[in-house]
C-alpha cells in the first residue's frame, strides 16, 4: 500500500505527454479534453498527498516525483498556452526560471546542510491552484482579450515567485539552522 502515492505520481508524469497530443489534435477553440487531462493530473496530485499522509507512506523517490509530476505538468500546460498565445512566450520564460533556481535550491540544501526538501507551504499551494485555475480560462475560453490574459498570467506568475521567495527564505532558516544549532 505505501508505495500507492508513487504509483499515482508516476500515472501523472505519463499524464504529460497526454495532455500535449490532447491539447494539440483538438482543433477546435475549446480544448475541453486538454482541461480533462489536467483536472484528473490536478486531482492526483491531491490524492497522492492524501494517501501519503493518510498511509504515512512518504518516501525519498515520493518526494521527488510529486513535485516532478507537478512541474513538468504545469510547464506543458504554459508552453502549449502560449503556442496558441505567443504574447505570453514570457511567462514561460519566467516559470522555467524561477523552477530552476528552485531545483538548485533544492540541491544545494540537500548538499550542502543533509537537509530533507522543503514540504509545500500555502503559497506554493495557492499558487498552484490560481495558475490552474487561470489556464483552465485561458483554454476554454478564448475570447479572453490578450491584455487580460497577460494581466491573468502576470498574477500566477507574481505568485509563484511569492512562493519562490518564501522557499528561499526557508532555505536560509535550514541553512541558518545547521550552522547555529542552538539558535534553532
Amino acid at each position: 500500500m505505501k508505495i500507492v502515492p508513487n504509483i499515482i505520481s508516476i500515472f501523472r508524469i505519463c499524464l504529460v505527454p497526454v495532455f500535449i497530443i490532447v491539447y494539440f489534435t483538438d482543433n477546435s477553440d475549446i480544448k475541453v479534453y486538454a482541461v480533462l487531462v489536467y483536472a484528473i493530473a490536478s486531482l492526483s496530485d491531491f490524492f497522492d498527498g492524501y494517501l501519503a499522509r493518510r498511509l504515512e507512506a512518504s518516501t525519498n523517490l515520493g518526494k521527488l516525483l510529486d513535485p516532478l509530476g507537478d512541474k513538468l505538468m504545469t510547464f506543458a500546460v504554459l508552453v502549449c498556452i502560449t503556442i496558441d498565445r505567443p504574447i505570453l512566450i514570457w511567462a514561460a520564460l519566467a516559470m522555467f526560471v524561477k523552477e530552476i533556481l528552485m531545483g538548485i535550491g533544492g540541491i544545494v540544501l540537500h548538499k550542502m546542510a543533509n537537509a530533507q526538501l522543503l514540504p509545500a507551504n500555502i503559497i506554493g499551494k495557492t499558487s498552484t491552484v490560481v495558475f490552474f485555475v487561470i489556464c483552465v480560462t485561458l483554454m476554454l475560453v478564448r475570447s479572453v482579450p490578450d491584455a487580460a490574459a497577460i494581466a491573468m498570467i502576470s498574477g500566477a506568475i507574481a505568485l509563484m515567485f511569492a512562493a519562490l521567495a518564501s522557499y528561499i527564505l526557508g532555505y536560509i532558516k535550514v541553512m541558518k539552522n545547521r550552522k547555529n544549532p542552538d539558535q534553532a
